[in-house]
């Protein structure tokens, strides 16, 4: 039994050092870039040993990855909780859409997932990542809305690269200071644009 608790606690330990070297990795790549931050000062920061970095990640790019993960994580969550419920399929879309902005406007994320993530990962690898998370949300929304009439039946795999790469725009623009309501009813009306006939 005494080993057993033990056993959990050394996981939640090596857990909490986990999060906590993505923690401090994610504040340092966002205020002075991947390029620019070194792991010294990531394990400083996370007040844990080198040692404790290469237990969890290969190395430099690996932890940006996870922190990559997370945030995209963090976006997809924050889609579903806005676009899920009884809203119609075109709301939920729309509704998705603004919450997707919205989660993009916290400080660094864009540059995170947007610049920083395919220049250190590459295109493929950034991909693969958003298919799991922001896009995946984005692809169910469409498909929901093509199978329940509300959307023309468009290929869907070409619907979502489009209409993703215009959300991450828009996301790139209101980031630089665009105003983001105007990114947003344009993009809201993109997709009512795509309505099927009544």
């Amino acid at each position: 039994m005494q080993e057993a608790k033990t056993r959990r606690s050394n996981r939640e330990r090596s857990e909490e050092t986990r999060d906590r070297l993505i923690e401090a990795a994610r504040q340092l790549f966002v205020e002075k870039s991947y390029a620019e931050t070194g792991t010294p000062e990531i394990v400083h920061a996370a007040g844990v040993t080198r040692g404790a970095l290469y237990h969890h990640f290969a190395d430099k790019q690996a932890l940006f990855r996870a922190v990559v993960e997370r945030e995209a994580e963090r976006v997809a969550q924050e889609v579903e909780a806005k676009a899920g419920g009884d809203l119609a399929p075109l709301d939920a879309l729309i509704a998705g859409g603004g919450a997707f902005l919205a989660a993009m406007a916290a400080p660094g994320r864009a540059r995170l997932l947007l610049l920083d993530g395919p220049a250190v990962l590459g295109r493929a690898a950034m991909d693969e990542i958003d298919g799991r998370h922001g896009n995946r949300t984005l692809r169910e929304g469409l498909e929901a809305a093509i199978e329940a009439g509300a959307l023309r039946p468009l290929p869907l795999d070409a619907l979502t690269a489009l209409l993703g790469a215009a959300f991450d725009r828009a996301a790139l623009a209101i980031e630089a200071g665009a105003d983001a309501k105007s990114f947003r009813d344009a993009l809201a009306g993109l997709i009512r644009g795509l309505a099927a006939a009544a």
